[in-house]
């Protein structure tokens, strides 16, 4: 047999560290080819978040609302976030980070109420609702105002907030805000993880 036709490779000592090695360093070469945007946006989609939605009101802005709503019914706002957190037992204070082009953004000053609606996982409409623009957003929505902003029907968690501070940071500003009431019913909640809507389940062996 002629040598090299059909022979098995010689293994050389160390050459299968050798090949991991490089495989390792082609796929590292690759992963820095997809730029650092897409690569952060891949990470976060595999996140399960909360979807809530921030309300505020136009004290300077009256709606057209249908029904028995009192004239000067301040307009309200809303927008779906998914970046909010607890961030203080004592006092209680949560964060929410509102995109800097948020329409309701431009309403929040410290010491202004801003509502926060914890949605349910029937309530994927709403999430989907106010993700969008326009002043038409509570059209058709079922609200009160409670605590001085907007409340939606039916949301399992709600906590009535004033603002104590904004933080800027990148393209969003983190509202924190101090709570002022908060109510919760036994529902599942709505989450959003890879770039879906879900619920949350609890696994097995799972407990507090």
């Amino acid at each position: 047999m002629v040598a090299g036709c059909g022979e098995p490779p010689v293994p050389v000592p160390g050459d299968h560290v050798s090949r991991s090695w490089e495989s390792q360093v082609d796929t590292t070469m690759a992963e820095r080819q997809v730029p650092l945007g897409e690569r952060f946006r891949d990470v976060m989609a595999g996140v399960c978040t909360p979807v809530s939605v921030v309300t505020a009101v136009d004290p300077a802005a009256a709606a057209s609302l249908p029904g028995d709503s009192p004239a000067g019914t301040p307009r309200p706002h809303g927008t779906t976030v998914s970046a909010f957190a607890s961030l203080s037992m004592e006092p209680p204070m949560v964060l929410a980070a509102l995109d800097l082009r948020s329409d309701l953004l431009a309403l929040l000053e410290p010491g202004t109420p801003f509502g926060v609606n914890v949605l349910g996982s029937d309530q994927s409409e709403l999430a989907v609702r106010f993700a969008g623009k326009g002043r038409d957003k509570f059209d058709g929505v079922t609200w009160n105002l409670s605590g001085g902003v907007p409340r939606l029907e039916g949301v399992p968690g709600w906590l009535a907030c004033r603002v104590d501070r904004l933080v800027e940071g990148g393209d969003h500003v983190i509202a924190l805000g101090l709570v002022t009431a908060a109510e919760r019913t036994d529902t599942p909640p709505l989450t959003y993880h890879a770039r879906e809507f879900g619920t949350h389940t609890t696994t097995e062996g799972g407990g507090r």
